[in-house]
């Protein structure tokens, strides 16, 4: 039983479950940032390239072959660099995004932080060393 016991404390904390928060928000907005890139971006970047978006980019090593009676048919083999250009677009975007996130998130920390902390009260000892401070004060003024 107390390896259910540990397992509940250790799925329970409150970093392990942000951590899913985090992961679950991420992957929504990695499909926000994907249809972005390939609906809103990619279109326009066709456009420029007079074709039809980064996708079909490619350095064809082999070509491919129809299969003949005698010989079996053989796949395209190619470098898609298209695909990779628009990942590494997808990645800049989600990148840029996360780094202002955080910018905004620790320019409120950092405001936090500066704000002065109110001065803590006396503790009972302080109060009664100024008050014999105070009374020492007194009497030597009256002994002048």
């Amino acid at each position: 039983m107390s390896f259910i016991k540990d397992f509940k404390e250790f799925a329970m904390k409150g970093n392990i479950i942000d951590m899913a928060v985090g992961v679950i928000i991420g992957g929504a907005f990695g499909a926000i940032v994907s249809s972005l890139v390939n609906d809103i971006i990619m279109p326009v970047v066709s456009l420029a390239t007079g074709g039809d978006g980064l996708k079909n980019l490619k350095y064809v090593i082999v070509h491919a072959k129809e299969a003949a009676p005698d010989v079996a048919a053989v796949e395209e083999v190619a470098i898609n660099y298209g695909v990779f250009i628009q990942n590494i677009v997808d990645f800049l975007i989600i990148a840029f995004s996360i780094f202002v996130a955080l910018r905004v998130i620790m320019k409120f920390k950092r405001k936090e932080a500066e704000a002065p902390a109110p001065a803590p009260e006396p503790t009972k000892e302080e109060v009664l060393l100024t008050e014999i401070r105070d009374l020492l004060k007194k009497q030597a003024e009256d002994k002048k």
